[in-house]
């Protein structure tokens, strides 16, 4: 999402997902990565005339070397995170891999992520070029002929699809970079909160079921966190939460959790899993000690009230502290927070260790913690 994504869901979006497949990750050969600038690893660097990077100091002053690759962090995102759970390397943006890229470098995955990007088509058009979710998907199948005629593949290609999970975090964006973006957009004038939740949910829906007819079976799909919390929102409510906003994204998520119910009785040779964003990033807020936080409420990097006012520019000195900080920016999470995936809140981990990954990937509809 660039200077516009919800740090919200980036928590704890894929801290859920994470949980619920934490356990026996050997059969798992690649994520595949669809969303904004919470799981955009780089790919935003590749297009001129966007405005959503993060290809400068300091994003990514904690990461390996100090280097800023684009990730919208400080260090290491929550699929960076997963990377390590599953023993993968690190995925590369697709925008490195070229549509014609080698096998090699797919074999474990792609980030088709892109910074600014929607479930909506118009979402961030004002920020210049970006992927969105159609795209995303459409660059994927650019890949898929590579990776079919691969003499590396130690599996078949059906197979590989088939175990390999699809990582989805998307809607944050559809919200701030449109819904709530008056003048620029007309959508909060065409459509109800309600209305705007369905229409997003349909065109998600058309998506998920064009990764599901090429072979994709294992879908991680994150719900929105408290978007209404984050320092951009607190910045112009005086330092608080926006009720209006947890709001309306309060229908965006139940919308996707019954399409995850949805989708799991349509599709039995399929598993469809939906991360509770909301009520973890929610809890972080609520119990700062409990997860090692001291500030919740403000940015490690940005300016103005509640460090949220202008996000984090290039050569901007961050806090000392970062990693007693749940946001790095006016919209991200920090390091810190992606990290907690591995020590999460108790009950989570007493759950992922009764999960395991099989070729049939045991994880019910409902999972959510």
């Amino acid at each position: 999402m660039g200077n516009s994504n919800a740090a919200a869901a980036a928590c704890c979006t894929l801290l859920l997902l994470l949980f619920s497949v934490g356990a026996g990750a050997a059969g798992v050969p690649a994520l595949l990565v669809f969303g904004d600038s919470l799981v955009d690893d780089g790919n935003n660097n590749a297009l001129p005339s966007t405005l959503a990077k993060a290809n400068y100091f300091p994003y990514g002053l904690d990461f390996l070397g100090g280097e800023a690759t684009g990730r919208f962090c400080n260090g290491k995102t929550v699929i960076d995170a997963l990377c390590d759970l599953f023993g993968l390397e690190y995925l590369p943006p697709f925008t490195s891999t070229g549509q014609d890229g080698g096998a090699s470098s797919l074999l474990g995955g792609v980030n088709y992520a892109s910074a600014a990007g929607g479930i909506l088509d118009e979402t961030g058009q004002h920020l210049g070029e970006r992927f969105s979710l159609s795209q995303q998907v459409v660059n994927l199948e650019t890949n898929l002929d590579t990776i079919r005629s691969s003499s590396q593949l130690t599996i078949g290609y059906e197979q590989f699809l088939a175990r390999s999970i699809a990582v989805m975090v998307l809607g944050s964006n559809d919200y701030i970079n449109n819904y709530l973006l008056t003048p620029l957009y007309d959508s909060a004038d065409k459509y109800t909160p309600e209305e705007f939740a369905d229409l997003l949910i349909n065109h998600y829906t058309r998506q998920i079921l064009a990764l599901y007819s090429v072979g994709v079976k294992k879908f991680l799909l994150a719900g929105v966190g408290p978007l209404g919390c984050i320092p951009c929102m607190r910045a112009f409510n005086q330092g608080q939460c926006v009720d209006r906003v947890n709001q309306m994204v309060g229908f965006f998520n139940q919308g996707l959790r019954s399409l995850v119910d949805q989708l799991n009785a349509d599709h039995p040779d399929a598993a469809f899993t939906f991360g509770n964003t909301y009520d973890a990033i929610q809890d972080m807020i609520d119990n700062p000690n409990k997860y090692g936080f001291t500030v919740t409420d403000s940015g490690c990097c940005g300016l103005g009230q509640n460090r949220g006012q202008i996000t984090c520019l290039p050569l901007l000195q961050p806090c000392g502290n970062r990693d007693q900080y749940l946001f790095w920016d006016a919209y991200h999470p920090t390091q810190a927070a992606n990290l907690l995936l591995h020590r999460g809140p108790s009950t989570a981990r007493r759950k992922m260790s009764t999960l395991s990954i099989s070729n049939n990937w045991p994880i019910s509809s409902s999972t959510s913690y």
